[in-house]
């Protein structure tokens, strides 16, 4: 009988000529797929009325018994890691590399020397400043003590005190500019880029060295807007990795961005986690997966058993009236997880669907349950 109604179809497009236009073309494909589909449904109709059920083997099915179970839905993000520590590094004064104190890939405890610059000519302005103002110093005292005395006049009194003053706050900047000269770790980490050679200008804006702190993470995903209602923080949410397929990081939701990304349609999700055994990097790919949907009494089937035609989506159920029978339900549908797909309308509890013999079964056919 398809034989026939394939010929059929062949036929109709050798009369419809080959100057159709395309347009024309997907009309007639749809209409034809309707009549298939009308014509199925007549066939099978003839064969209920011209086969004895009860003298045909029937066909061995499986059932589930539909039951109110727990739904949950998890939605995926793909997202990337950053150090919550790491800098930058550069000099605060221009200045020679003198001596560089480390190298690439050592650890260093935050305060500890990095780079030192020469600062020959701060230290020889340094001595020279210490020297006249243990001169003021001198001069200041023993104004004072004129003064105390009521011998002299105010302005020697007050030139001294100045004229000492003024060096003091020289020399204090004299000691910080040598001060930074020494270039420090702003942090404890890793060393993980030096960009100097000694000999070379170091210059205030211009990187030198690169430290990171890989102890802690922040994992920053990009998640569509749609799903903002859902995410709240404190949220528990599960980071994976491609780089490490069995391992999982269960976390908390730490911040959330208050800016929707207008090229993406997206918002910032951001958990932390920790370093365990150092096997993280900055960068790496990971993704985020969080749960976005709850029902406590849900109706589920499986996935799999849903099957669609012209007329929507549809599956199989067991009818016991004298013998069993398949029936064909057509359904609504909702979210999916790993478990099954929702039901929303079309079932009910207590309904038993088909879940092996599905693909064999035709409305009205007699079935025998397993």
């Amino acid at each position: 009988m398809k034989k026939l109604i394939t010929i059929l179809i062949i036929a109709t497009f050798i009369a419809c000529g080959k100057t159709d236009e395309p347009k024309d073309i997907k009309g007639k494909i749809a209409e034809y797929k309707e009549q298939i589909s009308v014509l199925e449904d007549k066939i099978a109709k003839l064969e209920e009325q011209g086969v004895d059920i009860k003298e045909t083997t029937k066909l061995k099915v499986k059932t589930q018994t539909i039951a109110a179970v727990h739904f949950a839905h998890f939605v995926e993000s793909s997202a990337s890691l950053e150090a919550i520590k790491s800098a930058f590094i550069s000099p605060e004064i221009n200045g020679q590399v003198q001596t560089i104190h480390v190298q690439e890939g050592y650890f260093v405890q935050k305060g500890q020397l990095l780079i030192s610059l020469n600062s020959d000519i701060i230290q020889s302005n340094i001595k020279e400043l210490e020297t006249s103002l243990e001169l003021a110093k001198t001069v200041f005292a023993k104004q004072e003590e004129l003064w105390n005395q009521q011998i002299g006049s105010e302005i020697q009194y007050l030139e001294a005190k100045n004229n000492k003053e003024s060096l003091e706050s020289k020399l204090n900047g004299l000691y910080i500019q040598r001060s930074k000269s020494r270039i420090k770790a702003p942090i404890s980490g890793i060393v993980d880029v030096i960009s100097v050679k000694k000999g070379e200008l170091a210059m205030p804006g211009a990187q030198i060295i690169q430290m990171v702190n890989i102890g802690n993470f922040y994992v920053n995903a990009d998640v569509s807007e749609k799903f903002i209602a859902a995410v709240k923080r404190g949220n528990p949410v599960a980071v994976s990795f491609p780089t490490y397929p069995d391992w999982n990081i269960a976390t908390k939701v730490y911040r959330i961005g208050n800016i929707i990304n207008q090229a993406n349609r997206t918002f910032m999700l951001q958990a932390k986690i920790k370093n365990i055994d150092n096997k993280l990097k900055p960068n790496m790919l990971a993704v985020v997966r969080f749960q976005d949907f709850e029902m406590e009494e849900a109706l589920v089937v499986p996935s799999i058993i849903i099957k669609e035609d012209f007329k929507g989506k549809y599956l199989y159920v067991v009818e016991t009236n004298s013998e069993p029978v398949a029936r064909k339900i057509y359904v609504k549908t909702s979210l999916s997880n790993d478990e099954g797909t929702v039901i929303t309308e079309g079932l009910k509890f207590g309904d038993k669907v088909i879940t092996e013999g599905y693909n064999l079964v035709k409305d009205g056919m007699g079935v025998d349950v397993k």
